[in-house]
C-alpha cells in the first residue's frame, strides 16, 4: 500500500489533535474530491514498518486524541490488508486512542454486503474502528458548516455499536474509548 500524507497534528479529522493518515488508491473517483491524486493506487510512497513505527510514536503523548485513516479510500481491499496488522499495533501499543476511518463505501450496503470493497479483513478492520464516517463525498450536498465530515448524505457512525445493534448508530458526538483484546 502507498500512502499520500501523514498529518502528525491534524485537528479537521476527529476530535481533538490526531495523527491522520491518508492512504493512496480509490475507485470512488467522487466528482469534487478533495484529495483527487490519492486516486492512484501508486501514488504517494510506500507504507513501510517505518512508517507505521513513526506513526505509534507519535501517538504516544497525552494530548493525542487518535488516529484518523483517510484516502484515497482505507476500505479499498489491497488496503485493508495492509491496514489491518498496523491497526493491530495501535490498539495494542495505544488501547485508549480512537480509531477513526473515513470511507465512501457504506456500513450497512456495502461493508456488511456482498460488494467490491467486502474482503477477508473487513470485518477484523472494522472491529478495530471506534467511528466511521461513511458514503461517497456528494458535491451537490457539500455542506461547509458540517462536523467532520465534506457532504450531507454522510454518516458517522459509532463502530462498536453499530456492531453490536447490528445496524447503523450514529455517532453522538461523545465517546467512552472502547479497546478490543488483539
Amino acid at each position: 500500500m502507498n500512502y499520500a500524507a501523514i498529518k502528525w497534528a491534524d485537528v479537521a479529522n476527529g476530535p481533538g489533535v490526531r495523527v491522520s493518515l491518508f492512504v493512496s488508491g480509490c475507485t470512488h473517483r467522487c466528482p469534487g474530491c478533495f484529495n483527487e491524486e490519492a486516486w492512484d493506487f501508486s501514488y504517494g510512497r510506500p507504507f513501510t514498518q517505518a512508517e507505521a513505527d513513526k506513526i505509534l510514536r507519535a501517538l504516544a503523548p497525552d494530548h493525542i486524541r487518535g488516529l484518523s485513516l483517510l484516502g484515497g479510500e482505507p476500505f479499498e481491499p489491497d488496503n485493508q490488508r495492509a491496514l489491518l496488522p498496523f491497526l493491530r499495533q495501535v490498539k495494542k501499543e495505544h488501547p485508549s486512542k480512537q480509531i477513526w476511518c473515513y470511507s465512501g463505501y457504506t456500513l450497512d450496503e456495502e461493508l456488511w454486503r456482498p460488494s467490491r470493497a467486502r474482503c477477508e479483513c473487513t470485518d477484523e478492520m472494522l472491529s478495530c474502528l471506534d467511528v466511521l464516517v461513511d458514503g461517497p463525498f456528494v458535491q451537490e450536498k457539500r455542506d461547509l458548516d458540517l462536523r467532520f465530515r465534506g457532504s450531507s448524505n454522510q454518516r458517522i457512525l459509532d463502530v462498536p455499536a453499530s456492531l453490536e445493534a447490528h445496524a447503523p448508530v450514529l455517532w453522538d458526538g461523545e465517546m467512552t474509548i472502547r479497546s478490543i483484546t488483539v
